[in-house]
């Protein structure tokens, strides 16, 4: 067997790790609920005195999905030893992936995007495209599981949770929902409920960033199959099968000469020097080419992950024949 090329530390004592790693829960969990607090009486009470980066609605449930998905994966980080750890360039993806998602959520950049279409579509290019890109991109499942107490982490295990996510990450499946969604919240009359009514409107969003993180993790796998849920092939045709119904509603939109979503007039265009018309063509270029680069970039990530497979199967073989013959020859001579 070879010896490892980073030997690990000696660990420290169990009661004593115990002791300290509840205490360091106890008070990151009492930061994050008591900023959060504060953010949200803020909101409430002084919502015209807060910057532009403090949240125009706040939500706990974003907050806190956002916030401890940050700490749990920092915690998995530094709780491992550090040939285990993820590159930093997938760190940094991770949590500018979570930075992107939150900034049009619970910033000032929500109310702007419910008052003009165009930027409407650019929340939800960073809700289910950018966004969930770049934490698929990351690949953080092992170190969030290794961040979350026992309890989080029962709960993401359990089997018939993971089954559900098994059966909607089926490939085809997965690209009818993640373009089946696109196209559900741009018919005009769903699109206009989902603006006035504060429920669907963050069904509807809860909805984009959890499909994107599915169909972009099934995409992105770097892993060969199995473990990973279809092959490298599949995984490259994916962002190409999504790409052309998006080009298609994208289009429509941005040439339709009727106004699609009243809405917008209904409730005041942030901007008034952008006309209706400008601002649905523009809304409807944002659905159809960054969704679009967003594809040819998953198509590339999924091929560079394929060529990087290949080019590590001589080193397994390699690995392999230190232990002795990798070949057996007697399944093609009989003896």
């Amino acid at each position: 067997m070879r010896e490892r090329l980073a030997p690990r530390s000696v660990p420290l004592n169990p009661t004593f790790r115990r002791s300290v790693d509840g205490l360091a829960t106890a008070v990151g969990l009492t930061l994050i609920v008591g900023f959060g607090s504060i953010l949200s009486w803020l909101c409430a009470r002084h919502p015209a005195l807060l910057p532009f980066w403090t949240p125009w609605d706040f939500s706990w449930v974003e907050y806190l999905a956002a916030v401890l998905s940050a700490w749990w994966f920092l915690r998995g980080v530094l709780c491992s030893f550090a040939e285990e750890r993820p590159r930093l360039w997938r760190q940094a993806s991770f949590l500018l992936g979570l930075v992107l998602i939150y900034s049009v959520l619970q910033t000032h950049f929500d109310y702007m995007a419910q008052h003009e279409f165009f930027l409407n579509r650019v929340q939800h290019i960073f809700m289910h495209h950018l966004g969930p890109f770049l934490l698929a991109l990351a690949w953080p499942g092992e170190m969030l599981k290794r961040g979350m107490p026992r309890l989080v982490r029962r709960v993401v295990e359990w089997p018939p949770l993971l089954g559900a996510v098994r059966y909607v990450q089926q490939p085809v499946l997965a690209g009818v929902l993640f373009v089946g969604l696109v196209y559900l919240f741009l018919i005009p009359t769903v699109h206009f409920r989902a603006m006035i009514d504060p429920r669907l409107y963050a069904i509807m969003n809860w909805s984009m960033v959890i499909d994107g993180v599915l169909f972009w993790s099934l995409v992105l796998d770097p892993r060969p199959s199995p473990p990973a849920r279809c092959g490298f092939a599949m995984r490259m045709v994916l962002p190409f099968a999504v790409m052309f119904p998006q080009i298609i509603i994208g289009s429509y939109i941005a040439f339709s000469p009727a106004g699609l979503y009243p809405y917008y007039d209904l409730c005041g265009r942030l901007f008034p020097s952008i006309t209706a018309a400008t601002d649905q063509h523009t809304g409807g270029i944002i659905v159809w080419i960054p969704a679009g680069m967003m594809s040819v970039l998953g198509f590339m990530t999924a091929l560079n992950a394929l060529r990087l497979y290949e080019e590590s199967l001589p080193e397994i073989l390699e690995e392999d024949d230190d232990e002795g013959p990798w070949i057996d020859s007697s399944a093609w001579t009989g003896r």
